[in-house]
């Protein structure tokens, strides 16, 4: 598995398989039920894996697969590696709040140059909030980093399931 180098959180994959879709759905499935060190849950053409409560931390990875049918004859089968929806829901809510504090602080530099008032705190404001922007996302990549074992792991398994 090749995780690019590009700016990316969240790590993406596309594959075709040599197996039905719904083959490889109960192949997930049945390895579900028996599988301790792994946890999977599947919802339609969706397989959630993940890692045991026990085993996680915070940055631990989980692998979203979609496995669908294509015009072609073989289904596609697509990876998603993300953190778990409460850390990534945590990572977009502070950078919405970052986002529209930066916005605010714009809209205050504007409104003191037209009105002559000293420009330095909304100045200074602006620069501290795009210092933790990238505080943000460089915390994303050392947390990507810090899973990227894991993903290899959660990876092999999917292959190993597939048969690939």
């Amino acid at each position: 598995m090749k995780i690019s180098k590009d700016i990316v959180l969240r790590p993406r994959f596309f594959q075709d398989l040599d197996i039905s879709s719904e083959r490889a759905l109960e192949a997930f499935e049945r390895k579900g039920k028996t599988c301790r060190e792994f946890k999977i849950s599947r919802i339609d053409h969706h397989v959630f894996i993940r890692f045991p409560k026990k085993e996680q931390h915070f940055w631990s990875p989980q692998l979203h697969l979609e496995i669908y049918d294509t015009d072609k004859d073989k289904p596609t089968l697509k990876g998603l590696f993300g953190p778990s929806p409460t850390v990534w829901t945590l990572f977009m809510f502070l950078h919405f709040i970052v986002a529209g504090l930066f916005t605010t602080a714009g809209i205050w530099l504007y409104v003191s140059l037209s009105l002559g008032n000293p420009i330095i705190f909304p100045i200074v404001s602006m620069i501290s909030l795009f210092i933790i922007w990238f505080v943000l996302y460089f915390a994303g990549r050392l947390g990507r980093e810090a899973g990227k074992k894991e993903m290899y792991a959660l990876y092999n398994f999917m292959e190993d399931t597939l048969d690939i």
